[in-house]
């Protein structure tokens, strides 16, 4: 563990009771009295001149060449590459899939699963699917296991599934993952998606931990976004004031990816660079059966969306 890590952050008790106060802990306040604003995320270099994939980055073709642009104006890196797709299709996400794999070179040092939707009114992927699991369940495992080859070459490297403190209020259906037998709520669909997120982390990492590849779920707290601003508009007006910003947001995603103290604990929930619980109230917890229903549902439906796509 880096030494400089070691020092950063407040003393236990305080970071454990800003933990179980949820509007100070999971905006921009809990992040200051952890210690980490001014802090570097990136102590040890891990992350230089090792490719990494980011999904989620912009919304709309227009806004990628200018997100681009940004990132080579303020880093001064012109090695920034753009590939379009659409995690939501299983179609789409094997042809992103096979682009990145041609272009990772040596392989992929992380993969960051970023992308996200919110809708107010039942939607479905091209599949069939919903479409808040599509894009945060079954997109990023499909392009998780078929990057697995890149990932496993440039090992030690990491997963991270940017998950969603909303998923505190879910407990897994494993029987119901597109919660069809339920009236819609996205806010509610959204955070079982989430905990889906955060349970597959432990899965995946399970499984890929052999391979040199680290898994993890990690909650960026309560953001100042756009998607946030559109999906939730009251939410944000109420607590703009505290909101963290975007970088703030990023923080523990970026400290994940290049530390190395994270490759020893795997299949965990972050936030504010520590292990936080995936649970909060007991009757969110799921049973060994419960998490092997889902690994063996997910997967179905990712085949279906395969035998679809080879069938078109």
């Amino acid at each position: 563990m880096n030494t400089a890590i070691r020092s950063i952050g407040s003393s236990k008790p305080v970071d454990w009771l800003l933990d179980r106060t949820v509007l100070p802990g999971f905006s921009s306040i809990g992040y200051r009295v952890r210690g980490l604003a001014g802090s570097d995320p990136d102590p040890d270099d891990r992350l230089k001149g090792r490719p990494v994939v980011i999904t989620g980055v912009t919304s709309g073709i227009g806004a990628a060449f200018g997100v681009r642009e940004r990132i080579i104006d303020s880093t001064g890196n012109s090695d920034i590459h753009l590939h379009h797709g659409d995690l939501s299709s299983l179609r789409s996400v094997r042809e992103l899939a096979a682009e990145l794999n041609r272009d990772l070179g040596d392989g992929a040092a992380a993969l960051v699963h970023n992308a996200g939707v919110l809708t107010h009114d039942r939607e479905t992927s091209v599949d069939g699917h919903e479409l808040t699991l599509a894009t945060h369940v079954l997109g990023p495992l499909l392009l998780t296991e078929l990057l697995t080859p890149a990932l496993a070459g440039a090992a030690p490297s990491r997963v991270i599934f940017v998950s969603s403190g909303g998923m505190y209020t879910a407990r897994l259906d494993a029987d119901d993952l597109e919660l069809n037998q339920r009236e819609f709520h996205g806010p509610t669909v959204y955070a079982h998606a989430k905990r889906i997120q955060v349970i597959l982390a432990g899965l995946l990492d399970e499984r890929l931990e052999p391979r040199g590849i680290t898994v993890h779920a990690m909650h960026p707290g309560w953001v100042d976004t756009p998607g946030v601003a559109e999906a939730l508009p009251r939410f944000h007006t109420a607590l703009a004031p505290v909101l963290r910003t975007p970088a703030e947001g990023a923080d523990t995603i970026i400290w994940l990816a290049a530390d190395g103290e994270p490759a020893a604990a795997g299949g965990e929930l972050w936030m504010d660079r520590r292990i936080r619980p995936a649970h909060r109230v007991p009757w969110t917890r799921e049973t060994a059966a419960e998490r092997a229903r889902l690994w063996s549902n997910l997967h179905e439906m990712v085949a279906d969306g395969r035998h679809q796509t080879q069938c078109m």
